[in-house]
Formats: structure tokens, C-alpha cells, sequence
């Protein structure tokens, strides 16, 4: 435990300038030569492939990035979505992380919240953050696949109120006092341990969750918007900062297909774009003017190897966005 007032979400939001992470899995398998292997290993469209990504992930943490960011696929549809995203369960990738990382902050986006009961959501995310020195941000979402509701036996219909209950227990399980067990009831002979490393932890919402804009703002610590238009991410950050201030963090993503020539225009595509290091750079920079803490950056779409663009990035991008460091957590 720690007296500390830094934040993990102080590694993503440093004022001033836009910070970088990455968005697993460290795997190009939506590019050509990605299909390829894929095809070769046998590997279902949208499985990635996991082979070097302990050893990817070691190489992130220690590039400057501020930040890793996994979603939350429990059930993998091969039909109506195609994706399997990271493969891992969340929380046993996050503990998994944890004990091979030090610097990065561990992000989800996002924990789908009304499927699960929000103790062990509680008690899952504490011990990932004590066991990561207090890295962990909670990313948290209601979910848009109904195909896990019916599966659990859940209403689809009420998520939203699902979403509310959740943070509010999450919130008051942390604290000291006893467990909650009903509504403002809290049973003092029962604890929820271990307890987070400060006195919460940071919870950035994904999407809309089915709140509106001003229940975000005055519950969550950070919003994680789905890439879109400048004009429309503008407005977006506007409209947070105009809420929160200095305080919380905003937060998108890219995917991203980093050009050998540097000097490649943005070539756009569905939720990122074709792009050389200048303009990206440019972008990165257009975004940090808009109020955009931080940029996640998934590269499944890269045409080059990903250690090829990590380097880049690591070498090229982050020296001329990272006005400051990258801090340690205390």
C-alpha cells in the first residue's frame, strides 16, 4: 500500500501532451501476410495468433508506452462477430501481465459488467492492481454482443441498470467498512481483500454503456470512445472536458497500418488508416489539440511485421509526443 496521490490513470493523461499504447493482441493477422499464416496454421478468421506474446509484450513495457489494453471476449462467435480479440480470459491475462510487465498501466476495453457479479469483478481487479504495483484501469462496458445474455440466462433489455448497480457496488466494496448487502447496507464483518493499492481504481467507461453523457461524467474517471471522425471526436472531447475539467481522461483508439515511407499521407479506413510516421505524428498531434489524452493503437491491420512498427514508434513517434516521461507507479 502506498500514501502515494499518483494514479495509473496519471500514466495515460499527462497534461499538455497525447500519450500511446498498444492494443492487444500484438498480432497483424487481418493483413495479408497475416491471413496467410493464419490459413497455414490452421487458425479460425479473427483467432490471433499468441506465440510471441510474452515476449512482444515485454518489449512494449519497455519501449515508453504508457499503456497495454485488452478487451473482454468471453464467448468467441465466429459467425456474427469474428473476433476473438485477445483469446485469454481478461482478469487471468491481467494477472498474467502483471507479473511480466512494470511499467506499462494494464487497460481493459472493457470488462463487460452486467454478465458477471460485481464482487468478483471487485475482488478480480484488486488483486490485479496490487499484484501490478497499482497499474491497473478498469475499463468497463455493458456489452454489445447479446450472445453472452442468453448463454447466462440474463436479461439483455436491463444491462444498462445492470451497469449503474455494478460501479456503485464496485465502488463501496473497495472501501473499508464491510461488504455491501443491500441497498446503503453493509455488513462489517465481511471484507472484500485484498484491497486496491490507493483507495479505488480508476474506471474508464467504453462506449456509451447505455448512460447518458452526464451520468458519465459524474461516475466514471475516463471515457474510451469508439475511433471515428476528427469532427466527431472533437465534439465528443469537448463535451467531456467541458464536464470534468482537468480531471478524468479521454481516451480512443487507431487502428493503425504504419507505412514504410514516412512521408505517406493518411490513407483512411474503418477506424484507423494506412499511414507514414509524419502524418501520424501530425495526427497524434491534432487529436492532443482536441482534448485526447491518450490514443490505444491496435495494429492487426499492419501490412509490416509488429515488432517492425513497435520499434518505429518506440524510436520515431514517442520522442516527439512525450513531452514528459512515461512516470513509474509509487
Amino acid at each position: 500500500m502506498t500514501g502515494s496521490a499518483f494514479s495509473s490513470l496519471d500514466k495515460v493523461r499527462i497534461p499538455g501532451q497525447i500519450t500511446l499504447g498498444i492494443e492487444l493482441p500484438l498480432d497483424n493477422d487481418w493483413s495479408p501476410a497475416g491471413e496467410a499464416r493464419r490459413l497455414a496454421d490452421g487458425r479460425p478468421s479473427g483467432v490471433p495468433d499468441l506465440t510471441r506474446h510474452a515476449e512482444l509484450v515485454r518489449k512494449v513495457d519497455g519501449q515508453g508506452f504508457a499503456a497495454v489494453w485488452m478487451r473482454d471476449v468471453p464467448v468467441f462467435d465466429s459467425v456474427r462477430m469474428g473476433d476473438a480479440g485477445s483469446v485469454y480470459d481478461v482478469f487471468a491475462h491481467l494477472g498474467f501481465l502483471a507479473g511480466i510487465t512494470k511499467n506499462v498501466a494494464l487497460g481493459t476495453a472493457a470488462v463487460v459488467l452486467p454478465i458477471r457479479h460485481p464482487m468478483m469483478i471487485a475482488k478480480a481487479a484488486a488483486s490485479v492492481d496490487v499484484l501490478s504495483g497499482g497499474r491497473l484501469i478498469l475499463g468497463v462496458a455493458s456489452g454489445d454482443r447479446p450472445v453472452e445474455y442468453p448463454l447466462l440466462g440474463i436479461d439483455f433489455e436491463t444491462r444498462g441498470e445492470r451497469f449503474r448497480d455494478a460501479i456503485a457496488y464496485m465502488r463501496t466494496a473497495w472501501m473499508p467498512g464491510g461488504l455491501p448487502v443491500g441497498p446503503d447496507m453493509r455488513e462489517p464483518a465481511l471484507e472484500l481483500l485484498p484491497r486496491p493499492v490507493r483507495s479505488t481504481i480508476p474506471m474508464v467507461v467504453a462506449g456509451q454503456a447505455q448512460q447518458s453523457d452526464d451520468w458519465i461524467s459524474a461516475n466514471m474517471d475516463g471515457r474510451f470512445v469508439y475511433p471515428g471522425s476528427l469532427d466527431r471526436l472533437a465534439q465528443q472531447a469537448s463535451v467531456w472536458k467541458a464536464a470534468k475539467g482537468m480531471g478524468g481522461a479521454f481516451i480512443t483508439a487507431f487502428h493503425l497500418d504504419l507505412a514504410d515511407d514516412p512521408k505517406t499521407p493518411l490513407q483512411p479506413f474503418r477506424f484507423g488508416g494506412r499511414v507514414g510516421r509524419n502524418a501520424f505524428i501530425d495526427h497524434l498531434e491534432q487529436l492532443q489539440q482536441f482534448g485526447v489524452d491518450h490514443l490505444a493503437v491496435l495494429l492487426r491491420r499492419s501490412g509490416r511485421p509488429v515488432e517492425d512498427v513497435l520499434d518505429e514508434l518506440a524510436g520515431e513517434v514517442l520522442p516527439r509526443i512525450n513531452v514528459r516521461p512515461i512516470r513509474a507507479a509509487a
